[in-house]
């Protein structure tokens, strides 16, 4: 495989996921607003053994996570901590739609999984257009 076909497939990956990301994360934080979104999303937990707080926290948490992961990835900015941030996410919006009821709806929690992990899984020199060098003081590697 030709070195720019790597570096542009690392590239659409992480900025489909991030894409994806950010935009669920903008219309949670600026469109609905987090009120809402608790409303909207979590205030069913209320009724299980979860503390209010841990509710309101993963409220917050996985709005914001979304939403900064998304412009991170997309800029290819402190990918793997975003990855890892997003990874963490995943398993906690999973947890909270099975704790309510079964997960018989996959289709979005699949998708941005196997890219997350596909990202974590490829190996990190092929994405060579990022702007992560910059940040560690590395010069970009000339395509």
């Amino acid at each position: 495989m030709h070195f720019t076909a790597r570096a542009f497939g690392m590239f659409f990956l992480r900025s489909l996921l991030g894409i994806i990301v950010l935009m669920q994360g903008w219309g949670k934080v600026f469109g609905w607003g987090l009120p809402k979104v608790y409303e909207m999303w979590f205030k069913d937990f209320e009724k299980t053994f979860l503390p209010k707080w841990v509710i309101w926290g993963a409220a917050y948490y996985t709005s914001y996570v979304e939403l900064i992961t998304g412009f991170l990835l997309i800029a290819g900015l402190f990918k793997r901590i975003a990855l890892y941030l997003l990874a963490a996410d995943l398993l906690i919006v999973s947890y909270g739609h099975g704790l309510l009821e079964p997960i018989w709806d996959l289709q979005h929690v699949i998708p941005r999984a196997i890219l997350v992990a596909a990202l974590l899984f490829l190996p990190e020199e092929w994405d060579r257009w990022t702007i992560d060098p910059v940040f560690k003081n590395k010069r970009p590697v000339k395509i």
